[in-house]
C-alpha cells in the first residue's frame, strides 16, 4: 500500500527563522522539509515562496524546534549555499541597526548584501560577456539556460522555471553566476579604474639603448629641441622604470609638439601606464620607512590609551601625517592575526590613499566600493569571509562578513558623506562602525583635522581618547590665511566679476612662480537663478520647490534635486518681458569667467557634472597632478583626500554661502570645509596661502578659520547648541511625511501630530514645512522629536513614532502617505 500524505503533526518539522529582503516588521518562519534538514544551518541562503507566487532568497538566522502559532508555515524550497555567507556578529549588527534606526531587518539586509546574493522572481539574467559559447563545462540544465540566453537577451526567474519545468532554480542560478556564464541585468556598472599617466618609450628599434641610438640621433640632428628631448629621455631612463611625457617636457624644456614629431619619425611611442596615486612627500616617507617624532609620539599615546579606551580620536592638522600613523597600527593588527577595516567618506575621491596602502600591503588589501560590479562584490564578500586582512571602503564596507576584525580606522570622521540619507537604513557610518567594533571587541581609531562636534564632545566627556598631531609633517608651516572684504571691494568697484582684486593678483603671481591654484565654490552649474528683471519671476522646477540652475555647457536649466531640465525661455512667462538675466554663480561660471582675467592659464573643473563620465575624475586629478592644469575649480570634491605638492594658492570664493543654510550644523560644516580646502595649500617645502572672499568678514566662523582655532570654534558652537538645545546635548529624530496632494498631507500631519503630542508632549516640534517644501512632486512636512540622552526615553520615543506611522496608515485614505524616520539626522 502506498504511503499516504496526512496533515503534519506537531514536532514533525524543524523550523527556520529567515530574513527576507523586504520591509517586513519582523523575520518570517518556514518549516524545513526532512530531506533538507541536514543542509540547513545558520547563515545560509534558502529559496522560499512569499506571498502568492513570489520567490525570494532568504537568509537563515535561527533554527528551532517549534513553529509559530499564528500562521501555517510554508516549506523551504531549496538550499542555495553549502556554507554560511554571514557571521553571527553581522546579524547582531543588523538587529541593532533595525532597532536603532527605526527600520526593518529586511531593509538592512537589502543594503548589506550584494545584488547577486539576493535573487528574487523579478531578477533578470543575461549572458556574461566573459562567456565564449563554450558549453563543455555545463550540465544539461545550465546548457538549456545558456542556450536560451543566446536566443533571448534576458530571462526572468519565472522564465527559467518554465524552461526547466521546475520550481527550485536558485541553486542552479548560483552555480551559473559562479562560473561567470550569466550575470544580473543590474550588473551593468562601470568598473573602478586605476590612475593612468601619459608615458613615452623608445620604439622596439631603439629600446636597447645600444648603437642603434646613433641612427635616432641622426634623425633628430636638424632639430635642437628633438635632440635635447632624446638626451633627456636617455638620462631619465637610467633612473626610472617608466618615463612620463611630463618628465621630458620639464627636463628638456620642450612641449608636446616635439615629442609628436619624434613619434612620427618612429623614434618614440606614446602609451598610458597604470600607477599608484601617491603624494610626493608621502612616497619618500614610505621608501625611508621612518617616522617623524610627532608620529612616534602619537603612536605611543594611541597604544597607551587603547588600554583603557576602545575609541580614540586622532586630531591632526592637514598634512600632519595621520595616514602614516594608520599604516603602523594596521601592521600591528595584522601581526596579531586580526582584520582591519579602513573607512573613507567617498571611495572615488580618496584614490591617493587607496593606492598608497595597496603599494605597502599588496594583495593583503582589497577595496570595496560602488564601482565594483556585482560579481566582483560577491568575490570580495567571500574573500573577507575567508579572512582577507585589510578592507578599504566607504560606509557600505561595514556590512562585510569579518571573522577576526580587530581594528577599524575612520578617516575624515567628520565628513557628512558617512551619513546614509536615502533609502533605509538611514544610518551614520561612523556610529555604526563603533557599534560594529563593540560586537567584535575591536578598537576604533578616528582621524580628522576638523573633528565633528559630536566626537569632540565625547572626548570631553571621557568616552573617547584623544591624541593630537598639531604640526605638519616635515615642519612645513600651516598656510597663511587672508580674508578679503568682498563687500568693500564691491563698493569701491574693485571686484572683477566674482573675483576680488587681491585674489586675481595672488593667482597671477602664483602662476608666474610656476605654482598651481585651487578655487572652491560649493555650488555647481553656471548660475543658480534665472530671473526676470521686470516682474521678479524666476525659473523654478515643475517637480520641486527650488530654482533651476543654468548650465551653460548644455545651455539648459536643470534641477539639482530631481534632474528635471528645460530650455531657457526667450521671454518672461509671467509678464512677457525679454529683460531676463542670470543671478549668482557656480563652478561653471567661475571656470568660464576666469579665462577672461587669466587668459594664459589652463583651467579645469571638478564637480558632479564633470566627474560622471568614465574615468573622468581620475583624468582631472591626473592632469592637475602632472601640471597640465594650472587652476582647478571645484565644489567640496576638491577638499577630500587630495594631496598636491605644487599648490601655492587656494581661494574660497563665497564663504557667506556656506554659513547661510537652515541647519543647526551650518557653522560646523562651513568651518570644516574652509579648513579642509585650506589644507590643500603649501603641502610641500613651502608655506601656501589661502584667500577667503566674504561679504560678512565679521562672521565668528571666518575668524576661527583665520586663526586655525578649532578649540575656540568648538567652545562657541557648544554654547549655541546648549542655548537652543541641539545635539550633542539632546537626541534628534526627524519624521518626514510625503504625499503628492497637499490636502491629504496636511490632514495626515494633523493626525500624526495629535498622536505624537499625546504620547510625547513637548518633545515634539512641528509639523512644519521644510526649507525645500516639495521634491520630485511630493509635498513634505517635517516633525522633530527632541529628547535628552536617556536610553529609556529614546526607546519609548521610537516606539511611539512607529505606532504613529501604523496609526496613520490604518486610517482610510492615508495608506499612500510616505513616512521617513531619520534617527540622528545629519
Amino acid at each position: 500500500m502506498s504511503e499516504l500524505s496526512f496533515h503534519p503533526e506537531p514536532g514533525t518539522y524543524l523550523y527556520a527563522t529567515v530574513v527576507l529582503p523586504l520591509a517586513l516588521p519582523k523575520p518570517y518562519t518556514y518549516h524545513i522539509p526532512e530531506e533538507l534538514v541536514s543542509s540547513v544551518q545558520f547563515g545560509v541562503r534558502v529559496e522560499v515562496k512569499f506571498g502568492k507566487n513570489r520567490l525570494y532568497t532568504a537568509l537563515v538566522i535561527d533554527i528551532k524546534q517549534e513553529g509559530p502559532a499564528a500562521y501555517e508555515t510554508k516549506p523551504i524550497l531549496s538550499i542555495i549555499d553549502d556554507a554560511p555567507i554571514v557571521t553571527p556578529h553581522q546579524i547582531k549588527l543588523w538587529e541593532w541597526m533595525s532597532s536603532y534606526y527605526c527600520c526593518t531587518m529586511g531593509e538592512v539586509m537589502n543594503a548589506a548584501l550584494p545584488s547577486n546574493l539576493k535573487l528574487a522572481s523579478e531578477t533578470q539574467l543575461m549572458l556574461s560577456p566573459l562567456f565564449d559559447d563554450d558549453f563543455a563545462g555545463l550540465d544539461d540544465k545550465e546548457y538549456l539556460i545558456a542556450e536560451a540566453l543566446t536566443i533571448q537577451e534576458t530571462l526572468s526567474i519565472d522564465e527559467v522555471q518554465k524552461i526547466l519545468d521546475q520550481k527550485t532554480v536558485y541553486p542552479l542560478i548560483r552555480r551559473m553566476l559562479e562560473k561567470r556564464v550569466i550575470y544580473l541585468k543590474e550588473d551593468l556598472k562601470e568598473k573602478y579604474t586605476p590612475k593612468k599617466i601619459a608615458c613615452v618609450r623608445l620604439t622596439p628599434t631603439y629600446e636597447k639603448l645600444d648603437d642603434t641610438l646613433t641612427k635616432a640621433f641622426d634623425l633628430v640632428s636638424r632639430s635642437q629641441k628633438q635632440t635635447q628631448a632624446l638626451l633627456a629621455y636617455i638620462d631619465v631612463a637610467k633612473k626610472q622604470e617608466f618615463i612620463r611625457r611630463q618628465d621630458i617636457y620639464n627636463r628638456a624644456g620642450v612641449d608636446s609638439t616635439v615629442l609628436k614629431a619624434m613619434e612620427k619619425k618612429k623614434i618614440l611611442e606614446f602609451y598610458d601606464k597604470e600607477v599608484s596615486r601617491i603624494g610626493v612627500y608621502e612616497d619618500e616617507l614610505l621608501e625611508a620607512h621612518n617616522l617623524a617624532e610627532q608620529q612616534v609620539r602619537a603612536l605611543d599615546e594611541i597604544e597607551s590609551q587603547f588600554k583603557e579606551k576602545n575609541v580614540i580620536l586622532l586630531h591632526g592638522v592637514t598634512g600632519s601625517g595621520k595616514t602614516r600613523v594608520y599604516i603602523e597600527k594596521i601592521k600591528e593588527a595584522l601581526a596579531a592575526g586580526g582584520q582591519v577595516l579602513y573607512l573613507l567618506p567617498e571611495i572615488a575621491l580618496t584614490s591617493q590613499i587607496i593606492n598608497r596602502l595597496q603599494k605597502i600591503f599588496g594583495d593583503k588589501i582589497a577595496a570595496y566600493h560602488s564601482r565594483l560590479n556585482n560579481n566582483e562584490r560577491v568575490e570580495l564578500w567571500k574573500s573577507v569571509l575567508a579572512d582577507k586582512p585589510i578592507v578599504l571602503g566607504a560606509r557600505s564596507a561595514l556590512f562585510l562578513p569579518f571573522n577576526q576584525l580587530s581594528l577599524i580606522i575612520i578617516d575624515e570622521e567628520h565628513d557628512p558623506s558617512f551619513k546614509q540619507r536615502e533609502p533605509n537604513p538611514r544610518y551614520s557610518g561612523r556610529d555604526t562602525a563603533i557599534m560594529l567594533a563593540h560586537f567584535y571587541g575591536a578598537k576604533v581609531l578616528m582621524g580628522s583635522a576638523t573633528p565633528s562636534v559630536d566626537s569632540f564632545y565625547n572626548v570631553k566627556k571621557g568616552k573617547y581618547g584623544l591624541v593630537a598631531m598639531p604640526e605638519r609633517f616635515g615642519g612645513i608651516q600651516m598656510p597663511e590665511i587672508v580674508v578679503v572684504d568682498a563687500k568693500a571691494e564691491f563698493k569701491q568697484r574693485k571686484m572683477q566679476s566674482h573675483f576680488t582684486s587681491r585674489l586675481i593678483e595672488e593667482l597671477t603671481a602664483a602662476l608666474e612662480r610656476g605654482e598651481q591654484a585651487i578655487l572652491f565654490q560649493n555650488r555647481r552649474g553656471y548660475s543658480p537663478t534665472y530671473r526676470c528683471n521686470t516682474c521678479g519671476w524666476h525659473s523654478e522646477c515643475i517637480n520641486c520647490d527650488v530654482s533651476l540652475t543654468y548650465h551653460k555647457f548644455f545651455d539648459v536649466l536643470k534641477c539639482h534635486y530631481c534632474a528635471y531640465q528645460t530650455k531657457i525661455p526667450k521671454e518672461c512667462p509671467a509678464c512677457g518681458s525679454k529683460e531676463l538675466g542670470l543671478q549668482g554663480f557656480g563652478t561653471e561660471k567661475i571656470e568660464d569667467e576666469l579665462k577672461i582675467y587669466l587668459p594664459d592659464a589652463k583651467i579645469g573643473r571638478m564637480d558632479w557634472d564633470t566627474v560622471r563620465g568614465k574615468n573622468a575624475h581620475a583624468k582631472i586629478i591626473n592632469d592637475f597632478e602632472e601640471r597640465r592644469l594650472d587652476i582647478l575649480v571645484g565644489t567640496q570634491m576638491v577638499t577630500k583626500g587630495l594631496d598636491f605638492d605644487n599648490v601655492g594658492i587656494v581661494g574660497v570664493l563665497s564663504a557667506d554661502q556656506l554659513l547661510h543654510f537652515p541647519d543647526f550644523r551650518a557653522s560646523e560644516r562651513a568651518y570644516q570645509l574652509m579648513v579642509q580646502v585650506s589644507g590643500r595649500a603649501g603641502r610641500k617645502n613651502k608655506q601656501g596661502k589661502v584667500i577667503i572672499q566674504a561679504f560678512n568678514v565679521a562672521s565668528p566662523v571666518i575668524s576661527e578659520v583665520l586663526r586655525n582655532d578649532y578649540f575656540g570654534f568648538f567652545q562657541r558652537e557648544m554654547e549655541e547648541r546648549y542655548n537652543f538645545q541641539y545635539p550633542p546635548y539632546v537626541r534628534l529624530i526627524r519624521l518626514t511625511l510625503k504625499h503628492k496632494t497637499p490636502k491629504t498631507l496636511n490632514e495626515a500631519g494633523k493626525i500624526v501630530a495629535n498622536f505624537l503630542k499625546e504620547r510625547l508632549g513637548e518633545w515634539v516640534v512641528g509639523p512644519a514645512v521644510p526649507y525645500v517644501a516639495r521634491v520630485r512632486s511630493y509635498y513634505l512636512l517635517d516633525f522633530l522629536v527632541k529628547l535628552n540622552k536617556d536610553k529609556k526615553k529614546m526607546i519609548y520615543a521610537k516606539k511611539s513614532i512607529l505606532d504613529a506611522v501604523d496609526h496613520l496608515h490604518q486610517r482610510s485614505g492615508y495608506s499612500g502617505v510616505r513616512v521617513n524616520v531619520d534617527v540622528d539626522p545629519g
